[in-house]
């Protein structure tokens, strides 16, 4: 048997593990939420972009506030809370009679990604080398999409077997949830943790000009980023069926799940900003084909192609904020990262789920220009985005 990899050390394998069966659990009721919402609950189509956008906003707040306390305390209690909120926010879901109940479900379930994100992120680094970053994350990003591409497919076998009901459904959810709780024990914190006194929490102007300027550069981005839950529903404004609409989910974790190793791998040779640039002309090929689609089964084109920006832009965007990012500041930086990109999911699921009725495919348009626009800046500028020389 060939040697392990040295960037696949045992946290890398475990917290890749727990990602795994916590995204089985999330995508398993999340390609049929905005279903949930609008037909068994009767929200309106604002509702949805509300939802998920108050939920990404809340995550941003949690994942700041988290990373900071992270560089000052031992991780893995802070993991474990995390995905442990995620499994309460997917049993309020589950008996929900009322849009508002989802509402607080998504809320707990995001404080928990937003607990858990920037410590599980820093412990992945742990004993890895700066230059198999991109790797690490890659690596982990396939494992937690293969969780959506299971996720789903568990999920439209059950719809059948229960004859199409969504309850049930959500509550099966619940089960990968809480086995991914129980694995975080297996997570190794890698030393003691930093005295509290000893660490000073990092300011944004203490990251660094390159830094500084990517967080922009993406938080400008996250603006126009709104929940794929929109995306999703779109799907089903098309013609798609319940069951077509996570099949079409499935194809676009697919790629998702087999692009984002060899994506990070990518990222570790070349400059990150043109791997990042191209998951952006997939993201516009995304919004731009959804927006101009006329026929249900277009989605099964438009969607996997949706998954290269995925590949493409998340694990790789983690690594390149690592690579950017001092070595005691780690998780602080990750949590900023995630932060202001949240919060950038916040008002683009606000503003796009107001404008989804008035306004039509607008707003997919419009995210789709402002990608490729976005995309030649990063192509123009992304070598001020890169690590200063030594």
């Amino acid at each position: 048997m060939p040697d392990r990899p040295g960037w696949l050390t045992p946290n890398v394998q475990t917290l890749s593990a727990v990602s795994f069966l916590q995204d089985t659990a999330s995508e398993l009721l999340y390609p049929v939420l905005p279903i949930f919402l609008t037909v068994t609950l009767g929200a309106p189509a604002a509702v949805v972009g509300a939802v998920e956008g108050v939920a990404e906003g809340i995550a941003a707040v949690m994942k700041l506030v988290a990373g900071r306390i992270a560089d000052r305390r031992a991780k893995r209690p802070l993991i474990a809370v995390g995905y442990g909120l995620a499994a309460v926010g997917k049993v309020l879901i589950a008996v929900a009679t009322a849009w508002p109940v989802v509402l607080l479900g998504r809320g707990v379930d995001r404080v928990g990604k937003g607990i858990r994100g920037a410590p599980r992120d820093a412990l992945l680094m742990a004993d890895v080398e700066p230059a198999e970053r991109g790797r690490v994350f890659g690596f982990h990003r396939a494992a937690d999409t293969a969780g959506a591409v299971v996720g789903p497919a568990l999920g439209l076998l059950l719809y059948e077997l229960l004859g199409h009901r969504l309850r049930p459904l959500l509550l099966l959810a619940v089960v990968p949830a809480v086995l991914s709780v129980a694995l975080v024990a297996a997570v190794r914190e890698g030393g003691p943790a930093v005295p509290r006194a000893d660490v000073v929490v990092a300011a944004p102007s203490e990251l660094g000009r390159p830094l500084r300027r990517l967080l922009v550069v993406l938080t400008l981005f996250g603006l126009v980023n709104f929940p794929d839950a929109l995306l999703l529903l779109r799907a089903h404004d098309l013609g798609l069926s319940t069951g077509g609409v996570i099949a079409a989910y499935i194809a676009f974790n697919l790629v998702y799940a087999a692009g984002s190793y060899p994506a990070g791998a990518l990222s570790d040779r070349l400059p990150r900003h043109r791997v990042f640039a191209v998951g952006l002309l997939f993201f516009a090929v995304g919004y731009l084909g959804l927006g101009l689609a006329t026929a249900p089964w277009l989605v099964f084109v438009v969607l996997p192609l949706y998954g290269g920006f995925a590949a493409c832009t998340d694990g790789v965007g983690k690594a390149w904020v690592s690579s950017l990012a001092p070595a005691d500041r780690q998780a602080g930086a990750q949590g900023l990262y995630q932060a202001l990109a949240g919060a950038g999911i916040l008002v683009a699921g606000l503003w796009a789920g107001l404008a989804w009725h008035s306004a039509g495919t607008l707003p997919l348009l419009l995210s789709g220009a402002v990608a490729v626009l976005l995309a030649a800046t990063l192509l123009l500028i992304g070598r001020s985005l890169l690590p200063e020389p030594a």
